[in-house]
């Protein structure tokens, strides 16, 4: 009897290996075509933790959810434009145009076309993964996804009320509350000037560049040429009335930024310090950040959408443009460039970028109060990207998505009961990876 048993949990587990082999070959070696030094340093960082592998590997949660049916999906001709890759740590805070220090969603290089419901699952599993990390029980978990659903709930309520107005609606120091409120209300102390003085430094002649490090390493002189060789195209990708705030547009110097983010790891990205009119700091040197960028993990597993293919072809327009949407007052210096057929996309990096990490949070009601507040900011903009969609998918995405929660009790009950079962999944499969594939990858380098 225990033979057939030990015999079944082997095969379960063997099934899901192969699954997870192929998966990450399919996607990390000949979709994103990353070298073997390069998934190497990505599966460092996943094997890190749960949380960090559930974030490295969203095309396994699309292969997992995407053919799974719901009573919670909007409907297939009335869908949304969602950010793609929702978790805790893609919040931030940053200054947006009118020098305002903010807090919104931060990352948006897998915006696609889709269902809410995937936004709203992904974020409450990653509830759980990240808060599990901290000891919280599966109580205080529900408490956790409860806080955040009813904050996406009431603000989408807001917007339909005219109560709020998701073209103009930030958040800053003023309207929100605990650890959100304390990092912005810090980050008003940091001086206009932090980040340059962190990774630049003038020389003698009096030009700025920036200082190598284990992150940052000076490109070739022909990495450089090719960079500078497409300035023009990034210029022209700006919105009419941003490209006044570059005068004079000289890349004064260019690096490779490593060691950032976790599911981008592996592709190019630089750092390029330019002479702008000025930013929202009145600084005149700013730092862009040039990201590659590819097509996003949603498009691969979601339904296709013809028109927004043909509009959105450049991924970097694609990032740029979900950007757009959902910020009220976006980087100004947001654009996009082709360099050897790759494709990137560009914007500040922001001297104020932060988010709350997890020892920012000291109990239960600092997580309460962080996630009805990262829950109005998802309404905001799955709200504000609705309206942007108009032109390809006209609909009313405030009503449509709350027609299809209808009872947010029910839908709580569900979203809880389904996130603490997927993060099961998920520490099933980090064991798998870490057992496996990372040794597997490892070994085979040695």
């Amino acid at each position: 009897m225990k033979h057939y048993e030990e015999r079944v949990k082997e095969t379960r587990k063997s099934i899901r290996k192969h699954l997870l082999e192929q998966i990450f070959h399919e996607f990390d070696v000949e979709t994103l075509r990353l070298s073997e030094e390069g998934r190497q340093e990505k599966y460092r960082k996943m094997v890190e933790s749960p949380f960090r592998f559930f974030r490295g590997s969203a095309y396994l949660f699309y292969f997992d959810h995407a053919n799974v049916p719901s009573p919670y999906h909007t409907a297939e001709n009335a869908p949304i434009w969602i950010q793609g890759d929702l978790h805790m740590d893609n919040f931030g805070a940053f200054q947006n145009e009118d020098g305002d220090i903010v807090y919104d969603i931060n990352d948006f290089d897998e915006g696609y076309i889709g269902s809410y419901l995937y936004d709203i699952l992904r974020m409450s599993i990653s509830i759980v993964l990240y808060t599990e990390e901290e000891g919280y029980t599966n109580e205080e978990q529900n408490r956790f996804i409860r806080q955040y659903i009813e904050g996406y709930v009431k603000q989408l309520k807001r917007f339909v009320s005219g109560k709020d107005d998701p073209m103009t609606l930030i958040f800053t120091k003023d309207n929100t509350r605990g650890p959100i409120k304390r990092v912005l209300k810090k980050l008003e102390q940091r001086k206009e000037n932090h980040l340059l003085q962190d990774i630049t430094t003038v020389d003698e002649q009096g030009k700025r560049q920036f200082i190598e490090s284990e992150e940052i390493e000076r490109v070739s002189g022909e990495e450089a040429a090719k960079i500078q060789a497409v300035a023009n195209d990034y210029y022209s990708s700006l919105d009419e009335r941003d490209q006044r705030t570059i005068t004079f547009y000289d890349l004064h110097d260019i690096v490779k930024k490593y060691g950032t983010g976790t599911a981008s790891i592996g592709l190019k990205r630089y750092y390029a310090l330019v002479e702008g009119e000025r930013d929202a700091a009145e600084l005149e040197d700013l730092v862009l950040e040039i990201k590659e960028v590819r097509a996003a993990i949603p498009a691969y597993f979601l339904n296709y959408r013809e028109d927004f293919w043909k509009k959105y072809r450049h991924q970097g327009h694609r990032v740029v443009a979900t950007q757009k949407a959902m910020h009220h007052l976006e980087d100004p210096y947001l654009g996009y460039l082709t360099i050897d057929d790759q494709q990137f996309y560009v914007r500040e990096r922001s001297p104020y970028k932060k988010k709350v990490k997890q020892k920012h949070y000291k109990s239960v009601e600092d997580y309460e109060k962080t996630l009805t507040i990262m829950g109005a900011i998802t309404a905001k903009n799955h709200s504000r990207a609705g309206i942007a969609l108009n032109d390809i998918v006209p609909n009313e995405s405030e009503e449509e998505i709350l027609d299809a929660i209808r009872d947010v009790e029910q839908f709580i009950d569900y979203v809880s009961l389904h996130a603490h079962y997927y993060a099961t999944q998920v520490y099933e499969d980090y064991n798998i990876f870490a057992e496996n594939i990372v040794n597997g990858l490892f070994m085979k380098e040695k």
